[in-house]
């Protein structure tokens, strides 16, 4: 999202005073050591598990409960305890003030258009939520469509998901409260701001796509939960179903499930032309998929209850439509070419050994790939940055499909499956595009950076695109398809000088050798003499990509003093199929070694040294940091383990644990059992150890990685150590896994952390 131009001296000059008090106050920081913290009590159970012949102690299996009364006192007292801790470091107000400025800034998202409509969101700097704009025409000035600012007092009320009908007459929507998955539906009529009566529940991992009759949409749900904990029960049998205006959610139509296959997830995408609704099948999180569709017939009055065709049934590959010319699907996939390519398979005759290859495997990494007039857009990750690339191909439209006639009666088998490869046709084939695509340019980008929102449609002239860095905030740029003309959209104005930090790229080997990249980010002229504070990041897992990004809260702690080190480690999708499986199940010790080799390069190069390195991750992060921390206790200065998967024998019985096993495995198998025992946090940390002071950090409401993970990793953490090293949890309130917390709740984090760290790296920051 992005950023109001005003004159950048204009806003310097108001921070002069402020910046005066914020340096005097933090030059005066003492590092006298603190005495030992008397933490809560956290009675041990008795509890013995037994898996596959060992025994496993979980003496705190009592805080997985987190609604029952002694976790509520026990996360109280710990709360108590981190405040009191936090309330003593002098440099907290000073550094909330400057995280404040810094925030402060309009920021936009990428437009997405209906029928010459424009949608969008602004924040215009320390809103607890962005705002949704629509503009009826270029010509005309854009107005409030949604604020959800207004949905509650503190900003905990989230607009999670948007779609907007064909016609742009109506905007289906989402709303997350306090954090949690579990989203609420709602449908406003555009032109009068005002709701509909539709609501629909009970919404989790989902999408909205309109058909293109512009009566109703799809979108993906659970059953109501009828019984125990909503906020911890697995989350099993996804169904995608089929609402329209004006009926109530009992009358919607169930369009697909799969009562023999519990673990499967449904997310359904009507094409561009309206005639076809794409179903991606996924299981958990594997990054596999299988492709089905149904033929809707006629766009303008949709049978959305014919059969569904099993297109690609294997679980062999990723397989991710990307747009279709009539019948001819273009489907990006890694069968065969584990950096991705993009296939066109005519659904007349889908069998693999008749798919054309039109954009071959490159040698960097196609992380996605869209569709904008009537080209194919290649979202590329080279060493990590964006690189986007166009391609185009002659074009011979497919027969009108009113004047078909079916070859042959429907059938709802497969087309393309384990058992057959015979293909079922119920079309006259189209005229399919011939040859293979050619790249005719890429885009011109300001910087090694990273290409977020890419927001275009087949026979659009134009798309809108999100451009930033580690230095550069967020910009939206508006291209020309036509035209081949790219310009500045909305370009933000942030309170820092860009051209005083630099970012540099380097490689480092880990353990096995591997070559791994890291971005570093700090003031020019830093001296390589190991006395920088060095904050640490990475993830490390289920395919997802760490790119340049830019955070007010980063240049705060570069303002500081600080070096920001990203790396990139295997588990990734950096590098494709290979570099992800690299650092999964069996390999997921790999990550951990390429995180450790990247500390060690850190304080090898003389950037820093153990008592200035923090190291920080969330969710698969925040695992990442308890493995490590508890895997090479001595390397680091400060742990920040947040939201993590702390105990890797447990994760799959809680919400949509399950979904995780095809990255981690499962403790229910034996042999996984066997590595996930080796490095799961919660079963390593060892008594009479001293661990590096660790602040970490959970939410109440967060029903993705349950709390008690954090719970439990923190008391065994507090029962273990054996210096007076701080062990502190942080447990925020009305909030969830991240998505959707307010402004407010994230400076008053990032005070905290940074707080944290000023105290325990022995720190003496002056803003500059």
């Amino acid at each position: 999202m992005q950023h109001k131009n005003f004159p950048m001296s204009t806003l310097r000059a108001s921070l002069l005073p402020l910046l005066v008090s914020v340096a005097g106050t933090l030059s005066a920081q003492t590092t006298t050591a603190p005495p030992p913290l008397a933490y809560p009590a956290a009675a041990r159970g008795t509890q013995v598990d037994d898996y596959h012949g060992t025994s496993i102690a979980d003496p705190y299996r009592w805080l997985e409960d987190v609604d029952a009364p002694a976790t509520k006192a026990w996360v109280e007292a710990q709360n108590r305890l981190t405040d009191s801790f936090l309330a003593t470091i002098p440099e907290r107000p000073a550094i909330k003030a400057r995280l404040g400025q810094l925030w402060n800034y309009a920021r936009w998202s990428a437009p997405f258009k209906q029928n010459g409509r424009y949608f969008y969101f602004l924040n215009t700097g320390l809103q607890n939520q962005s705002v949704l704009f629509v503009q009826d025409a270029k010509t005309v000035a854009a107005r409030v469509l949604l604020d959800p600012n207004t949905l509650s007092s503190d900003g905990t009320v989230a607009l999670s998901g948007t779609a907007a009908s064909d016609d742009g007459r109506y905007l289906a929507y989402s709303l997350s409260t306090s954090g949690s998955d579990w989203q609420e539906l709602h449908v406003r009529d555009v032109a009068t701001g005002r709701d509909l009566p539709d609501t629909v529940k009970w919404v989790k991992f989902s999408g909205i796509s309109w058909t293109h009759d512009n009566k109703g949409f799809f979108y993906s749900r659970y059953d109501e939960p009828t019984s125990g904990n909503k906020m911890t029960n697995t989350n099993r049998n996804h169904k995608l179903y089929y609402h329209r205006i004006g009926r109530p959610q009992a009358r919607d139509d169930l369009i697909f499930d799969r009562p023999d296959q519990p673990d499967w997830l449904f997310d359904g995408t009507v094409t561009d032309d309206g005639q076809y609704l794409i179903i991606t099948v996924s299981q958990g999180t594997d990054v596999r998929t299988r492709l089905y569709f149904i033929d809707l017939d006629n766009p303008g009055k949709p049978q959305i209850d014919n059969p569904v065709v099993r297109l690609i049934d294997k679980l062999d590959a990723e397989y991710s439509f990307v747009g279709n010319r009539g019948t001819m699907f273009y489907v990006r996939t890694d069968r065969n070419a584990p950096r991705g390519r993009i296939v066109a398979i005519s659904i007349d005759n889908p069998r693999e050994e008749r798919w054309n290859t039109i954009i071959p495997e490159n040698k960097d990494a196609l992380v996605n790939a869209s569709m904008a007039g009537d080209d194919i857009v290649g979202n590329y990750l080279q060493d990590a940055h964006s690189s986007i690339r166009f391609f185009t191909g002659s074009r011979t439209d497919p027969r009108d499909r009113r004047d078909r006639q079916p070859t042959q009666p429907r059938n709802p088998g497969n087309i393309y499956d384990d058992t057959s490869t015979a293909p079922i046709v119920t079309r006259e084939r189209g005229q399919a595009l011939g040859g293979g695509f050619t790249m005719h340019g890429e885009l011109p980008l300001p910087g090694i950076g990273t290409v977020g929102e890419i927001q275009g449609r087949q026979g659009d002239d134009e798309m809108f695109y999100s451009f930033t860095s580690f230095l550069a905030p967020t910009t939206i740029y508006r291209f020309d398809v036509k035209a081949r003309k790219n310009e500045v959209f909305k370009a933000p104005q942030v309170a820092f000088d860009p051209t005083a930090y630099e970012t540099r790229q380097v490689f480092y080997a880990s353990k096995d050798g591997t070559r791994v990249p890291m971005f570093i980010t700090a003031r020019k002229g830093i001296k390589l003499d190991g006395t920088n504070p060095t904050l640490l990041y990475a993830y490390g897992g289920f395919n997802i990509s760490i790119t340049p990004s830019f955070s007010a809260a980063n240049i705060a702690w570069m303002d500081m003093g600080g070096i920001y080190a990203v790396p990139n480690l295997r588990g990734g999708g950096e590098y494709g199929k290979d570099w992800h499986e690299g650092g999964m199940l069996a390999k997921k010790q790999n990550v951990f070694d390429d995180f450790i080799a990247a500390a060690e390069y850190l304080i090898k190069e003389k950037y820093t040294s153990t008592p200035k390195l923090a190291i920080r991750g969330g969710s698969n992060g925040g695992l990442l940091v308890g493995a490590v921390m508890t895997q090479r206790p001595e390397l680091f200065g400060v742990a920040l383990p947040e939201v993590g998967v702390m105990d890797m024998l447990r994760f799959q019985k809680f919400t949509i644990g399950w979904a995780w096993t095809s990255d981690y495995g499962s403790s229910d198998n034996a042999e996984q059992f066997k590595y996930l025992r080796a490095y799961s946090p919660l079963q390593n940390i060892k008594p009479g150890t001293c661990y590096p002071p660790t602040l970490a950090f959970t939410a109440d409401h967060d029903d993705r990685v349950v709390p008690g993970h954090t719970f439990k990793f923190v008391a065994t953490l507090q029962a273990a150590q054996s210096c007076a090293n701080p062990t502190l949890v942080r447990i925020e309130t009305k909030s969830g896994h991240g998505a959707g917390r307010p402004t407010t709740k994230l400076i008053d984090e990032t005070a905290d952390r940074f707080a944290f760290l000023v105290k325990e790296l022995h720190m003496r920051p002056t803003f500059q």
